[in-house]
């Protein structure tokens, strides 16, 4: 980990507490440095999706701290949270979101649709994201066309392809076979390798532990944040 990397991801006893009592986050600290790989696992119900839609400006706090690529998410209207998030961070989901009668292609310019990007830069930059994930040859394939796998890495294409500061996958390997999950894992790392910061998130602890980094949480908690030593890769 390069010790002079800026903080990406800065929370700072983050609480979300929803009507009737229920806390789903309980004085939660994290720090993220750009460059970063590292896995968010829990069991289900453990805070793991309050803490995505959290980092990922999705909801906000109930109390705490939140800056994001050095913006103070409690400072911002919900028009410049929105413009935050389409520039700063990128989304992968496990049921891939695409649209059915749209192009490879097609479906990662969408994606750039609120970017400022021309019509024409916006296909220039999709064609290159298509590439770097290896789908090159499929850029006019619909989704009908692609395997689970190929959805996937249209998916993460589509969330580089703005060049976010951070690209939250959660649970990108889920809806996948052995085989197309431990690709889609592959070109998360190489991903990485080539400076994105990504953190994913999972209830997979064989995952979580290939990464460079855990953090696990519990009950609306950080119970551990460990540097895994490097080994083998995990079958997802």
């Amino acid at each position: 980990m390069n010790r002079h990397a800026l903080p990406v991801v800065e929370l700072s006893g983050v609480s979300k507490e929803y009507p009737g009592g229920v806390s789903a986050l309980r004085g939660v600290d994290l720090t993220v440095l750009s460059g970063e790989l590292l896995a968010i696992v829990g069991p289900s119900g453990s805070g793991k999706s309050t803490l995505l839609h959290i980092v990922g400006t999705l909801d906000r706090p109930s109390a705490g701290g939140v800056r994001i690529a050095g913006h103070d998410v409690a400072a911002l209207s919900d028009r410049a949270l929105s413009a935050l998030r389409s520039r700063h961070v990128g989304f992968v989901f496990q049921s891939f979101h695409l649209v059915p009668g749209l192009s490879a292609r097609a479906n990662v310019a969408e994606g750039l649709l609120y970017s400022g990007l021309s019509r024409n830069e916006r296909g220039r930059r999709a064609v290159r994201a298509l590439e770097r994930v290896g789908l090159g040859d499929r850029l006019e394939h619909r989704p009908y066309e692609l395997s689970g796998g190929q959805k996937q890495r249209v998916a993460i294409a589509r969330a580089v392809a703005g060049e976010p500061d951070l690209l939250l996958a959660d649970e990108p390997t889920g809806a996948l076979d052995s085989a197309s999950g431990r690709s889609v894992m592959e070109l998360l790392r190489e991903l990485n390798e080539d400076g994105a910061t990504i953190a994913v998130i999972t209830h997979d602890h064989e995952i979580a532990a290939s990464l460079p980094r855990q953090v696990r949480i519990r009950d609306g908690e950080v119970v551990a944040d460990v540097r895994n030593p490097p080994g083998p890769e995990a079958t997802p």
